[in-house]
């Protein structure tokens, strides 16, 4: 038996090609590629604007800082997220306001986020999380009244839809992640989007130094002029070596998201016969696009969550656990926070399986067959 990987990157002669191009030019940093790719993300993704940077996690902080949110402000988020989720709120001076989420979706929701709120909330941030499209009219409902910002950490929904539409479409402003783990991925890299080309003109600057003209500008000039330092900004930029590739990965796009919801749906129908076990499945109000396949295991189940982990394992098959809680960790152990019930069962109860675009009939077959042997107790 060879070892399934939780996940792998979709890469190949395209990606190649694309990088080969951008070495020959001579043009390796942030350039016309990384315009390219902003343009054409921002197009599939129906936001008014789009500004490369160079994780998703500096996306979030530029995000928060182009919204206005500051030193003393509540911002609340899921602590059911990566902890990337809660660190962009302390970059900017912020506190992290931890509120649960819904027992199906894992995502927040209106009635979460209105119970979490404080005099001092200036943001929300709420996650697609593992590409499950969050209920953003619900929770605008609660917030747009009270002057809140909505930022969407769309790390993981690309590809994913919120009413026929992508995801991140109607916030203020979303945040993207092109980390292997994601169905496009740059290697490492990220993307804000926005309808407001004033957030996005003062982004763009500030991920590169704050500088009155880009180095692209400059260098593009034989007697480039002296530029200005208007803020303090950040060194956050994109090389056109990663837009090269994810210009051809969004090309991949639509490939990549019938695949990965083929093996979605192949795994929901045979799960379906296996007591104990919940699949995370579409909502009512979108469709995910399987970023992460997670399953709640029940108390009925023969094995714990982390029981499973170990048969599968045993069975060379990569599984991992779900979603963390970031208010468990040590980092924010001094954070109060009010009960989270339905983060901390999520937390220990469930496990993300195999999914990849390569993923192949028999290997999926593989991890369904342990499931069943683990659910008779073998």
């Amino acid at each position: 038996m060879s070892r399934i990987n939780v996940m792998q990157p979709w890469l190949g002669a395209e990606e190649i090609a694309a990088v080969t191009e951008v070495i020959s030019s001579g043009w390796v940093a942030q350039g016309p590629r990384v315009a390219a790719f902003e343009t054409e993300f921002a197009r599939v993704q129906q936001a008014g604007f789009a500004v490369a940077t160079s994780s998703c996690t500096t996306a979030l902080h530029l995000a928060l800082v182009v919204a206005g949110v500051g030193a003393g402000d509540d911002v609340v988020v899921p602590s059911f997220s990566f902890i990337a989720t809660a660190n962009a709120v302390v970059y900017v001076g912020g506190r992290p306001v931890f509120a649960d989420v819904d027992p199906s979706t894992g995502n927040l929701t209106a009635q979460t986020v209105a119970a979490a709120l404080t005099e001092r909330t200036r943001a929300v941030i709420v996650v697609d999380q593992g590409g499950v499209p969050v209920d953003l009219d619900a929770i605008r409902a609660v917030t747009d009244p009270r002057g809140i910002v909505v930022v969407e950490d769309a790390a993981c929904g690309a590809g994913s839809t919120y009413k026929g539409r992508p995801v991140g479409a109607g916030a203020d402003i979303a945040a993207w992640s092109f980390h292997p783990r994601k169905i496009v991925t740059t290697g490492e890299g990220g993307m804000i989007t926005t309808a407001r080309e004033d957030w996005s003109d003062r982004a763009r600057r500030l991920r590169e130094h704050a500088m009155s003209a880009s180095a692209a500008a400059r260098h593009a000039s034989v007697l480039a002029p002296a530029e200005e330092y208007l803020e303090v900004g950040y060194n956050y930029r994109m090389t056109d070596l990663q837009a090269a590739v994810g210009i051809v990965q969004l090309g991949k796009l639509p490939e990549v998201l019938a695949r990965r919801r083929e093996i979605a749906a192949a795994y929901s129908k045979q799960i379906a016969d296996i007591p104990g076990l919940r699949p995370v499945e579409d909502p009512a109000w979108g469709t995910c696009n399987f970023q992460s396949y997670w399953v709640e295991v029940f108390p009925e189940f023969p094995l714990d969550r982390d029981g499973l982990l170990a048969h599968l394992a045993a069975a060379d098959i990569s599984a991992r656990r779900g979603i963390m809680a970031a208010h468990r960790q040590p980092a924010y152990a001094g954070v109060a926070h009010g009960p989270l019930p339905v983060t901390e069962h999520l937390t220990d109860t469930t496990l993300i399986l195999p999914v990849f675009h390569q993923l192949s009939e028999s290997e999926q077959s593989r991890v369904v067959a342990a499931l069943g042997t683990a659910a008779a107790g073998g």
